[in-house]
């Protein structure tokens, strides 16, 4: 069967950009064709951390839903301008969606993601598959990570014990089936750039520590990182998935409170704790590769303790390591309109591997 075109849109918790690819995708494969990364407005970006804090109303809740959806719109017009693509060339939108709150184990279980899919197809005529993530909460499932599912799709022929780590505002990692483990695996091992970025923006007024040159110039501060590091979540058993509601500023202030430490010195334990945590989690599934992914594979000293921290483990930055989580929901929407279930309930603990997402035209 000829590859079909498809656009994929990610907008992660990190809230760094809205990430658009343009993928042709077979049963063979999914090749990048183009790729746009779309500034989200400081002004909108405020708005969604004020929500996800809880200070708001449920007519700005509806607001964002459709600033979002008008958001998403602009990015993918902005990409079909950029590379003068015909809209009708275009089989279907896979949308992810912005996430505002993501509570999975409560007694009533729900993701949710706000970006009106309305509004997109509407406005680029471009069907568009949305809402991948309550099904597989329905069914039992975390709702997340959806990653591992494509992780499976592209590198399958890797003839290696892999590992995929996705560094975005959360990082999660793959593991994919070897001679040694016969199932996907895949769960967020905690926190990636989100107390990064938070710090930074509130001591240099930065979106991010570029390189991670600020963390450089601290030193760890031992008795916090272990206070850090007993956090509960990462001692859970896999299934599991995380985000904002957990890893946030309030988190922050209650393992700091009562102690002073230079901002630098914070800085750099928080990279440290990224670093530990997902190589905590890598080690133990005797990995050979791993292939690093996500905003936080451009971060040069996360890499490079990364490294240092699993000696053995040859660590790489994939391919198209910014594209890959839009490359996946470019990747979900062709599945769902092919009717094809997921292979993820190893993954979230859902009852069964199922049909992902609603289609709008």
């Amino acid at each position: 069967m000829d590859k079909e075109r498809y656009i994929g849109i990610m907008s992660g918790t990190s809230l760094d950009g809205v990430d658009v690819v343009l993928c042709e995708i077979g049963t063979d494969g999914c090749d990048l064709i183009a790729s746009l990364a779309y500034p989200i407005p400081l002004e909108l970006r405020a708005d969604i951390l004020t929500i996800i804090e809880g200070k708001h109303t449920l007519e700005q809740v509806g607001q964002l839903d459709h600033r979002l959806g008008v958001l998403f719109t602009q990015a993918v017009g902005a990409l079909l301008i950029r590379e003068h693509i015909d809209a009708g060339s275009i089989k279907a939108i896979g949308l992810h969606g912005q996430t505002l709150w993501h509570a999975p184990d409560g007694a009533y279980p729900f993701s949710l993601q706000l970006g009106d899919p309305n509004i997109l197809t509407a406005r680029t005529g471009i069907p568009v598959v949305a809402d991948f993530r309550r099904k597989d909460i329905a069914l039992g499932g975390q709702g997340a990570p959806f990653a591992p599912a494509f992780h499976e799709f592209i590198f399958k022929n890797i003839n290696a014990r892999l590992c995929v780590v996705n560094i975005g505002g959360m990082a999660n990692i793959t593991v994919l089936p070897n001679p040694v483990n016969d199932k996907l695996i895949g769960y967020d091992t905690g926190c990636g750039n989100v107390l990064l970025d938070l710090w930074t923006a509130e001591h240099l007024g930065e979106p991010y520590d570029k390189e991670g040159e600020w963390a450089r110039s601290g030193n760890v501060e031992y008795g916090l990182l272990d206070a850090m590091m007993s956090e509960p979540y990462f001692s859970l058993p896999y299934p599991k998935s995380t985000g904002r509601e957990k890893f946030n500023a309030e988190w922050l202030q209650s393992c700091l409170r009562g102690k002073t430490h230079a901002p630098e010195d914070v800085q750099r334990t928080l990279l440290e704790l990224t670093a530990l945590s997902i190589t905590n989690e890598v080690l133990q599934f005797h990995t050979d590769i791993a292939l690093l992914c996500g905003g936080g594979a451009k971060n040069g000293f996360l890499v490079e303790r990364i490294k240092a921290l699993m000696p053995n483990v040859e660590v790489a930055i994939a391919q198209h390591a910014d594209e890959i989580e839009a490359m996946t929901f470019a990747w979900l929407a062709y599945k769902r309109l092919h009717e094809e279930a997921v292979n993820l309930k190893e993954v979230t603990g859902a009852s069964e591997n199922a049909v992902l997402g609603g289609i709008y035209v």
